[in-house]
């Protein structure tokens, strides 16, 4: 077989395998060598449902896909050029996301009868049984050749198996001409005590790469060109470790030490763990024993003058509930990050969603407005996180940032910027008297904020807690108070639309189609709006990244177009929010629940079927 450099500008692969075949390392190993070399990437990590599915089942599959490309990058990619399957159950699982001209690299080892039995197949023929026989299939027997590699390391023999992984990535290696050496520096770094564990991971990455160059079965190799960036120093960034970092810049700008209060829970918990390593940076943090003491302490620090912040899912925030009335009510700053996953209840816990927005708007008794802002992709979870922090401290409320599964744990290259690029965060900290006796809700003129007294100071001594109270801080039943307070509290979270940032088109001004989406789902709308532009469709996209309050210009938006359909991960919480809001405008919807992102190709037919 003739083997051909193809030159392209977007590759997707998707290394699929056990759980404890190490898939998701091999992916990011992948992924950082590809940023490094300059290339734009997406990625996606597809976690294992369970903790501990059987051992080959597809319940046990654990994924991870990354698009890698020289121009502009937006989404992990629909359907994968090259597919890795380390078992029966990973090409099960994981067929129907390759293309109809995909290579498809599997561990022949592992495709005895036992395995293929396990994975669920009624033959022994598992390429015939998925229709795949038009893909281009190396069986390779990996592991066998893994034993061959390390036979003379040293290591034990479940050590041996468990760099198989390290081979599949040195054939992927030749496959794309990836550089290894940024891999290296990761081996020595992390097995720098064990340096045994260093030259064996050399060297059957090397022996994977020099596999695939030495076999004829693998056609072609591919060459994606760096990518032409903006000038500056660039890292590969997930969505969780550019939250704490939002939230760390936020601390630093306003002089206010970070505290987290955070329970763990899937699929937030490195966001604490990030923060945690941080402590020369002033942060504090706190691994509490459920999700309750975890908002109430982050209430507690808040109330003594730190920038408090907790983190959580959906059955986390559905806990925090009566705190964040309580939060609310006292109208403390606190910063309450979801990182949302399919539900209800344990629902599928490592899958995505975009399903708790109606309870990030509404799931509190009482009247509690409180703010909402989302986050879009992996990087903007950064700045998003940033302005959560600004908005909070600054109009002495809480702020419930979400983000999801997908970005959370999904990266892509991120232009580190220079702090002094963004504002001071100002809180309204007083230190003395300003009117005796002191009135801890008296409020600005401007953001009808209150102000920020810590407890100690001579003079500013007051009441906190969850019953209503006057602005001079004396606790009222009066009907006629708590319907003021009531009435001020709604507004302060309304005067933030001041201060926000007005709504942008990315498109024509005006359309026929206006495809509103907010969240992650981001990166698959502006591809598939973008896709439908070049095929002469006349169609812009309106991403929201601000909930509660929505931007001032929303309604001038909405007016420009003939038609609006709202695209996001749920039954359609974000549609029937904007027609309550905007009852003169007729919304369409396309949804998906499947704890899966969209598929560009979804929503470029979903809106050619209203054109």
């Amino acid at each position: 077989m003739q083997h051909k450099v193809i030159d392209t500008k977007e590759v997707v692969i998707r290394f699929t395998g056990d759980s404890g075949d190490g898939m998701q390392l091999t992916g990011t190993l992948f992924a950082d060598a590809s940023a490094i070399f300059g290339n734009e990437i997406s990625t996606f990590p597809d976690y294992p449902a369970e903790i501990r599915a059987p051992q080959g089942t597809v319940a046990g599959v654990s994924g991870f896909q990354v698009n890698i490309g020289s121009g502009e990058i937006r989404t992990p990619g629909d359907y994968c050029d090259v597919l890795v399957a380390m078992n029966p159950a990973a090409l099960r699982a994981n067929a129907k996301w390759s293309k109809p001209t995909a290579t498809i690299i599997i561990d022949s080892d592992t495709f005895d009868e036992k395995g293929i039995v396990k994975a669920g197949f009624k033959t022994n023929d598992p390429v015939a049984e998925l229709k795949i026989q038009d893909r281009i299939i190396i069986f390779a027997p990996i592991t066998t050749l893994t034993k061959e590699s390390l036979k003379d390391s040293g290591l034990d023999a479940k050590a041996v198996i468990r760099s198989k992984n390290m081979f599949t990535l040195g054939i992927c290696y030749y496959m794309f001409n990836r550089p290894m050496e940024s891999t290296f520096k990761y081996l020595e770094k992390k097995f720098r005590k064990k340096p045994e564990l260093i030259e064996a991971n050399k060297k059957v990455i090397k022996d994977g790469f020099n596999y695939a160059g030495n076999i004829h079965a693998i056609p072609n190799t591919y060459s994606i060109a760096p990518s032409k960036q903006e000038k500056g120093i660039y890292r590969n960034i997930n969505g969780n470790q550019a939250t704490a970092w939002g939230l760390l810049a936020a601390s630093e700008k306003s002089g206010r030490p970070l505290f987290c209060g955070s329970y763990p829970i899937t699929p937030a918990t490195s966001i604490l763990e990030e923060l945690a390593i941080h402590k020369e940076l002033n942060a504090k943090t706190l691994q509490c024993e459920d999700e309750i003491a975890g908002i109430c302490t982050s209430i507690g620090a808040a109330y003594a003058g730190n920038f408090a912040v907790t983190t959580t899912s959906g059955p986390g925030l559905s806990l925090k509930s009566e705190a964040l009335g309580l939060a609310m009510i006292t109208e403390l700053p606190l910063v309450i990050v979801d990182v949302q996953r399919s539900g209800p209840s344990t629902g599928v816990p490592t899958k995505t969603e975009q399903t708790d927005l109606n309870q990030a708007l509404y799931g509190r008794n009482g009247e509690c407005p409180i703010a909402v802002i989302a986050a879009h992709s992996p990087s903007h979870c950064f700045d998003a996180a940033f302005y959560a922090g600004k908005y909070a401290m600054e109009h002495m409320m809480p702020v419930i940032l979400l983000t999801e599964g997908f970005i959370g744990n999904g990266s892509e290259p991120w232009k580190i910027p220079s702090m002094k690029d963004y504002p001071e965060i100002n809180p309204p900290i007083i230190d003395k008297p300003q009117e005796v006796p002191y009135w801890p809700y008296k409020r600005d003129d401007l953001r009808f904020a209150r102000r920020w007294a810590l407890p100690g100071t001579v003079g500013l001594e007051h009441r906190v807690g969850g019953l209503e109270k006057n602005n001079d801080g004396g606790v009222s039943s009066d009907p006629l108070v708590h319907e003021r307070m009531v009435k001020e509290r709604a507004e302060k979270v309304a005067r933030l639309a001041n201060f926000i940032p007005e709504q942008k088109v990315i498109g024509d001004e005006k359309a026929d189609v206006l495809v509103v989406g907010w969240g992650g789902t981001f990166g698959h709308l502006y591809t598939a709006v973008k896709e439908l532009h070049d095929q002469g469709r006349s169609v812009s996209l309106a991403h929201f990244d601000y909930i509660m309050p929505l931007p001032k210009n929303t309604a001038k938006i909405f007016a420009n177009y003939k038609k609006i359909i709202v695209c996001e991960l749920n039954s359609g919480q974000f549609a029937n929010y904007l027609k309550g809001e905007f009852q003169q405008f007729q919304f369409l919807q396309y949804n998906k629940v499947q704890g899966q992102p969209f598929i560009v190709k979804e929503i470029v037919d979903a809106v050619n079927a209203i054109l």
